[in-house]
């Protein structure tokens, strides 16, 4: 009789038949199911509309995976065929994996992503700080979405005061990556949030491609005021995450970054307050020991008193004795200048001033005569040079009846009359004859 098996030897057996005799195989399928494990491992299943199959791939091998897989996802694995031979499950072990069917979009993501990062927009060094209570928040999401409802409900929640401004665009199609550039650009000029918020619910690469946008993203990395993207779920990544100043993992997640939460504003406030308090009682305790300490080096007022008494009187004498010595020095003083006073001598002084007197009038005499003297001078002078002197010298002045004094025989004409004034009177003449002499040029 031959031997019998274990079930844990048989369920081996078959995972090395399995395991030796197929290679390793592409799949491609619908992932559901899963889970990951606090191990690392990732299980789930893969199906299409027909089968299933159990998968697992172990940390080892899911961190090369350059997405995190999600419901839905239409994926291809590369898996080796096997048995779980604990529950005697037929499973394939996944090596690797990629999105189906978004290849080419992949690619050309990862491509953007590169050409980004080369130009230094996704450095942490240019982004902004989010305002900590942002007075008006501002988001780009389409109206008709989950995320605008999450969004609107945590902000509520946190911070029923601060206004919100929602500026709608399509999150998803061929238009949506200029009306969320429009929406951007709207935000940007109206200036009326100190934040915005970029969110949409998640979905597929293809669903999210509009959020991959190269000139989305330039503007993005562009904008004048701080933008929070908080796209898909917590495993999708976008662009427009990597150019963002943060990345929130959900709408909800990016919403609870810019509000602050009044529950914790309370208890922020509330420990404050407890800290004045304290602060305060510290104060009055540090205030109440410095006031014994004044009460014990206090004197009792009856002694301030008979100090202050003293004081007067050695004041007052002092003030007496100041006194009597003032009246002595300006006594001495006065002594001093009465004995200095003489009588004035009135004898001296006119005897001097009638010699000033003399001594004038001697000067004033000289000083006349004097003037006599040049005053004659000055007349004798003149009297040499005058007209009448000349006359009296036997000269005469010769001229026509209108005054004009002649000077040349060559100025009157035969018939003229003329007039001829002497030292004493004059005579009236006519010119009978004319005898002109030629003027000497003097050289």
């Amino acid at each position: 009789m031959r031997d019998f098996l274990t079930v844990s030897q048989l369920n081996r057996m078959v995972a090395g038949l399995l395991e030796r005799n197929l290679p390793v195989l592409g799949v491609q399928g619908e992932v559901s199911n899963l889970m990951r494990a606090g191990s690392g491992h990732w299980y789930f299943s893969l199906k299409d509309a027909g089968a299933q199959v159990r998968c697992v791939m172990f940390r080892g091998r899911n961190r090369f995976v350059e997405f995190a897989p999600r419901e839905g996802d239409h994926v291809e694995v590369r898996a080796l065929a096997s048995l779980y031979e604990g529950r005697g499950e037929f499973q394939l072990i996944v090596e690797a994996m990629r999105r189906a069917g978004d290849g080419e979009l992949y690619r050309r993501f990862l491509a953007l992503k590169t050409a980004l990062q080369r130009e230094g927009l996704f450095e942490a060094g240019r982004k902004r700080p989010l305002p900590p209570s942002p007075a008006t928040i501002g988001i780009v999401t389409s109206p008709r979405g989950a995320a605008l409802r999450d969004v609107l409900a945590t902000l509520r929640r946190r911070a029923p005061g601060i206004p919100v401004v929602v500026y709608p665009s399509a999150v998803q199609g061929a238009d949506a990556p200029m009306q969320l550039l429009a929406a951007l650009r709207r935000a940007f000029e109206r200036r009326e949030c100190q934040v915005l918020l970029l969110v949409r619910g998640g979905g597929s690469i293809e669903d999210l491609w509009a959020f991959n946008d190269e000139v989305l993203a330039r503007a993005i990395a562009d904008a004048p005021i701080p933008v929070v993207s908080g796209i898909g779920h917590e495993t999708d990544f976008t662009i427009a995450d990597f150019v963002a100043d943060v990345r929130a993992a959900t709408p909800t997640a990016a919403a609870e970054l810019v509000a602050p939460d009044r529950r914790e504003l309370g208890r922020v406030a509330g420990r404050l307050t407890e800290r004045l308090q304290h602060a305060m009682m510290r104060t009055l305790e540090r205030a109440g020991q410095r006031f014994d300490s004044s009460v014990r080096l206090l004197r009792p007022p009856s002694a301030l008193w008979r100090d202050r008494a003293r004081r007067t009187a050695m004041l007052a004498q002092r003030l007496a004795s100041a006194e009597a010595s003032q009246r002595l020095r300006r006594s001495a003083a006065l002594e001093r200048l009465a004995a200095g006073l003489r009588a004035p001598r009135t004898e001296l002084a006119g005897q001097r001033l009638a010699a000033l007197e003399r001594r004038l009038a001697a000067a004033m005499r000289d000083r006349r005569e004097r003037a006599g003297q040049r005053l004659g001078a000055a007349a004798a002078a003149l009297e040499l040079v005058s007209p009448q002197a000349v006359l009296e010298r036997g000269y005469a002045i010769v001229g026509d009846r209108q005054g004009r004094v002649l000077r040349d025989a060559a100025q009157a004409v035969v018939g003229q009359s003329l007039t001829i004034r002497l030292a004493a009177g004059g005579l009236d003449a006519e010119v009978t004859a004319t005898r002109p002499e030629p003027r000497r040029v003097d050289r």
